[in-house]
């Protein structure tokens, strides 16, 4: 990112509302597991049906809202999910307080808040795509994963420390509050948003669920980044479970070790996130987005071999390190290529569709993750998923044309 690069007060506006949110929700992370456990003595099937169903359900929900969306201004959009999130996510404390909280209203609240999360990234995309010149999205978006990565150093070790002395129904409330202080932001930030064109018929029909999906295949670029993503994000996340319990279990790892071999990493995601925009500049964004989709898919395998004390922990530590820092320079190029390639009235539809796939592969890759790793052992199935992420280069758009940072296409 260019030092001193002025995005305008509106975008200060909206990035300021990404980051309180952001920190709200790494704040409360594992909050609903912990009350799950702790408050309604939850066992592990109920546990584990909170990440995954609630996720599944959340995306399935959000798959109308992507066309929805399309078709009317973003900024109202964005500060509904905003207090969707806030009162959703307000009724566990109140029914904690009230002695009437169930598992049912956790997997529902988990469910609502996935779908109004995949609602606000689909809505923001699009708002930003109108807010801001091609030239400038690069650097909007390395700014949104700096700040992403930020919250992730500062959020857990603050939020643990808060549920370690007042609960884990407090964090809800700090990202219940979180949603509504960025609501309040996107809000002020004023200014005129156009109505989009409305569409040819009044009523949407079922083939418009669709469109999303249709975009994306149709494009010769986007069709592999949208596989190599699902795919990717998917594999890594069905091994953190079980890392968790090899390292937590078999290993014997301290929670707190197992907490810094995942947070102290982060800090290669920020690096990354800086380097984004000059690297693309000097070496173009084809080869950036191929070059760091590539290396970030051989890091993963080298969990499989993580052992007991120091060393064990370091492995973890370094691999972490070097799969971050690589998804740092990977994503804000992937995101502002995808917001380039979409044409401006089918954004929201694209980036709904993307989103929801991301959630339903993470769901379905992280069952079947936990089937293997009962059946074969974690060090086996991590390292299963491992050899697999090192096929996902093969997926990248390698001979597709290069988008320039001002978004002009230029064959290389």
């Amino acid at each position: 990112m260019r030092s001193g690069h002025r995005l305008g007060r509106r975008f200060g506006w909206l990035w300021g509302a990404y980051g309180t949110s952001a920190l709200g929700t790494w704040l409360a992370f594992g909050a609903f597991p912990l009350i799950a456990i702790q408050v309604l003595h939850a066992g592990p099937a109920e546990v584990a049906a909170l990440s995954s169903v609630g996720a599944a359900v959340g995306a399935a929900v959000a798959v109308p809202l992507g066309p929805w969306v399309e078709f009317r201004r973003k900024r109202p959009v964005l500060i509904a999910m905003d207090l969707v999130r806030f009162a959703a996510l307000l009724t566990v404390p109140a029914a904690y307080a009230l002695g009437v909280l169930t598992f049912p209203q956790l997997l529902l609240v988990s469910a609502v808040v996935a779908a109004a999360d995949i609602t606000f990234r689909a809505a923001s995309g699009a708002y930003v795509k109108t807010l801001l010149p091609a030239e400038d999205l690069l650097v909007a978006n390395a700014r949104f994963e700096s700040t992403a990565w930020t919250t992730t150093i500062i959020g857990p070790p603050l939020g643990g420390a808060a549920i370690g002395l007042l609960g884990p129904v407090v964090t809800v409330v700090a990202d219940a509050v979180s949603h509504l202080l960025s609501a309040l932001g996107i809000r002020a930030m004023g200014g005129h948003e156009p109505r989009p064109e409305r569409r040819e018929a009044g009523r949407m029909r079922a083939g418009d669920l669709l469109d999303g999906w249709r975009c994306i295949l149709a494009d010769e670029v986007l069709r592999p980044l949208f596989f190599n993503t699902a795919l990717f994000n998917g594999l890594v996340m069905a091994t953190q479970p079980l890392l968790a319990v090899l390292m937590l279990g078999r290993l014997g790892f301290a929670p707190w070790q197992y907490g810094l071999a995942f947070a102290a990493p982060s800090i290669g995601g920020l690096l990354g996130a800086q380097l984004a925009r000059p690297l693309v500049t000097r070496f173009g964004q084809r080869r950036v987005l191929v070059a760091a989709g590539a290396a970030r898919a051989l890091w993963p395998v080298g969990l499989a071999f993580v052992g007991p004390g120091t060393g064990g922990l370091v492995l973890v530590t370094g691999v972490e390190l070097g799969l971050i820092f690589c998804c740092g320079v990977f994503n804000p190029v992937h995101a502002t290529c995808r917001l380039q390639l979409t044409a401006p009235g089918r954004v929201a539809r694209t980036l709904s569709a993307w989103a929801v796939t991301a959630k339903a592969s993470t769901a379905l890759l992280t069952a079947a993750w936990g089937v293997l790793g009962a059946l074969l052992g974690p060090r086996t199935a991590i390292a299963l998923a491992g050899v697999l992420l090192l096929a996902t280069p093969l997926l990248l758009p390698h001979r597709a044309a290069d988008l320039s940072v001002g978004g002009a296409l230029v064959e290389e």
